[in-house]
């Protein structure tokens, strides 16, 4: 965290895998790190080991829940739930130019928007617009590498439209 970032990107939970190397988005097949640098957001490929340096880029990291698990499936609606009202409070005391949602299903359950789709959402989080884009697990296969470094990409822009008109 840190003042003045352009987008905090909120992940659903940590891996055990993140959670044991202490770096967000640590496991191997996480496309995460590629399409935040094949979307424009990076100037090269970063590593999970790097995650301290993305302050530098206007970006943040943090989860709606804290506790490592195996996979989103092992979270309850109630710790998604209360990790929501965490996360409101968090982008509320940094204001973010926008709050980035990686995991639809999460954000749907836990800020209970049922409906909610991809993209930018109508409904703000702590004050501040909120873009959803799907969980870049490796895991997850809906979304391949392509199609996220597109959402990602769409995300940039819109950023850098926001930053312009200011």
């Amino acid at each position: 965290m840190a003042p003045g970032l352009d987008v905090l990107f909120c992940g659903i939970n940590p891996g055990l895998v993140s959670a044991a190397r202490g770096h967000n988005f640590a496991r191997a097949g996480n496309r995460f790190w590629p399409a935040l640098h094949e979307s424009g957001f990076t100037p090269r490929l970063m590593r999970p080991e790097e995650d301290g340096e993305l302050p530098r880029y206007g970006i943040g990291i943090t989860n709606v829940v804290d506790r490592a698990s195996a996979g989103a499936h092992d979270l309850t609606p109630d710790e998604l739930r209360a990790g929501a009202g965490r996360v409101a409070a968090l982008v509320e005391r940094w204001e973010p130019r926008v709050l980035a949602v990686l995991g639809i299903g999460a954000y749907r359950i836990g800020w209970q928007r049922p409906r909610a789709a991809v993209g930018l959402q109508p409904e703000a989080v702590g004050g501040r617009p909120v873009w959803v884009l799907p969980n870049p697990s490796g895991r997850t296969a809906h979304y391949q590498l392509p199609e996220l470094v597109r959402l990602f990409r769409e995300l940039r822009e819109w950023v850098e439209d926001r930053r312009r008109r200011r």
